[in-house]
């Protein structure tokens, strides 16, 4: 018998929490690890002396090959769980971040930062999360998500500060090769304890005793289009559907503005007055403030529904944006507060609900496969929006024109959510109870 098996009937609480603890840490260390070449980009760049659009392009190139895995990443979760999947994670971006210090050409630098990290923190970060996590629980599912994603602000406030530390003292490998063995000896046994669904333990969502039944009322209240509710969804029957490619576009546009910033953010602050410990401190900060925002906006899309969240969400990003551009005109700490704040606190909740909007719509044995077929679209905007902000800087010399797209693409994002209305096809707990 596994230790998970052996540990679930022992505690005095729902193993479900467990479940979310483990994927806290994991995403505060493997997410944090991905965001840490922020970090790294000033020095690369003064060592190696290449274009920045050819360095922050290796972020970008990593999303590209996360995009081609994530079909398959969710239907290894559908069919071996997520136990294999972060374990290839692990492998992948340790050896990335331990190969790392061997750079010496540009290949190289998107071999190691770009594919192996890119890759490994997409099989084990909001990704592959979001396939999982959303089976443990109905009543309180976005809090729950929002409270294993704010381990990313907690990681970030640990780690970023620590990364750019070493960095300091002992120079960009060391900072890669402490952060490569770190994940390998975190990560890599807590995965252990990861399980898809609460049936596998014999247990049920939320903790619920086994007299209530997965398909009972306490599911089937919940459903306001039958009819689209009793579709047993295939990938193939959901691409087939305007829904799917709204989720596509909404996601890949949030996507693009998320990492356009956290890539650029620190150069960007640096280049107009600030020092690079304020730099670091602004990419910690956001993280930090994302703690409550993730989980206080996804308890509350419990209540209100998911499309309100969504496009508060989208709604931080785009004054993120505004105040960016305000910044490289009038530098000032009240600017870059409301910068860090309406990324951190509004814009992170974004991913509290990336997972129950496409459940709500696709839930189902393949919905895996679905949601990791939604991230090609989701991880293709990501991947975008740090090499488009790069490219636009080397041709113009400013970020204003592609800080001002991501704001526009925010408002596009917060549009398609509520044209794919998750809300039509099942009500969030709170909209039951009222």
């Amino acid at each position: 018998m596994d230790l998970a098996r052996r540990l679930a009937p022992r505690l005095p609480f729902y193993y479900g929490w467990v479940v979310i603890a483990v994927a806290f840490v994991t995403m505060g260390v493997a997410v944090s690890a991905r965001t840490a070449f922020s970090l790294l980009l000033p020095p690369l760049l003064n060592e190696f002396g290449w274009e920045r659009g050819i360095v922050a392009g290796a972020f970008s190139f990593g999303f590209l090959v996360s995009a081609v895995l994530s079909p398959v990443a969710g239907r290894a979760v559908d069919r071996q769980g997520p136990r294999f999947v972060i374990g290839i994670g692990v492998c992948m971006m340790a050896a990335g971040l331990l190969l790392a210090p061997m750079i010496a050409a540009p290949w190289h630098l998107y071999a190691t930062l770009g594919v192996l990290v890119g890759a490994g923190t997409n099989l084990m970060g909001f990704t592959v999360q979001s396939l999982y996590l959303p089976n443990w629980f109905v009543h309180r599912r976005a809090m729950a998500i929002g409270l294993a994603f704010a381990g990313v602000g907690a990681g970030a406030v640990v780690l970023l500060p620590w990364f750019q530390a070493t960095i300091d003292q002992a120079g960009w490998r060391a900072a890669c090769r402490a952060m490569g063995l770190l994940v390998l000896v975190v990560i890599g046994p807590l995965a252990l304890l990861v399980r898809r669904r609460p049936e596998d333990l014999g247990l049920l969502p939320d903790g619920a005793p086994r007299a209530a039944e997965p398909g009972g009322p306490r599911r089937g209240a919940a459903i306001m289009d039958p009819a689209w509710a009793s579709v047993e969804w295939t990938l193939a029957k959901a691409l087939r559907t305007g829904r799917f490619w709204w989720i596509a576009l909404g996601y890949s546009c949030a996507l693009f503005a998320w990492y356009a910033v956290q890539v650029h953010q620190t150069k960007y602050l640096v280049e107009i007055g600030f020092s690079p410990a304020v730099g670091a401190w602004a990419l910690g900060i956001v993280a930090v403030v994302a703690i409550p925002g993730q989980i206080g906006l996804g308890a509350l899309s419990d209540h209100i529904g998911r499309e309100w969240v969504w496009s508060i969400g989208c709604l931080g990003f785009a004054v993120c944006y505004a105040t960016l551009i305000a910044l490289g005109h009038a530098p000032s700490p009240a600017l870059l507060w409301m910068m860090v704040l309406s990324q951190g606190l509004l814009g992170y909740a974004l991913t509290s609900v990336m997972g129950p909007i496409v459940l709500e719509i696709f839930e189902g044995p393949h919905f895996g496969t679905i949601f990791g077929t939604l991230n090609v679209a989701m991880i293709a905007g990501g991947a975008a929006g740090p090499w488009v902000a790069g490219a636009v800087h080397d041709v113009t010399g400013r970020y204003d024109l592609s800080f001002a797209l991501a704001a526009a693409l925010c408002v596009v994002s917060a549009a398609a959510i509520w044209i794919a209305a998750p809300r039509r096809v099942r009500l969030v707990p709170g909209r039951i109870a009222a």
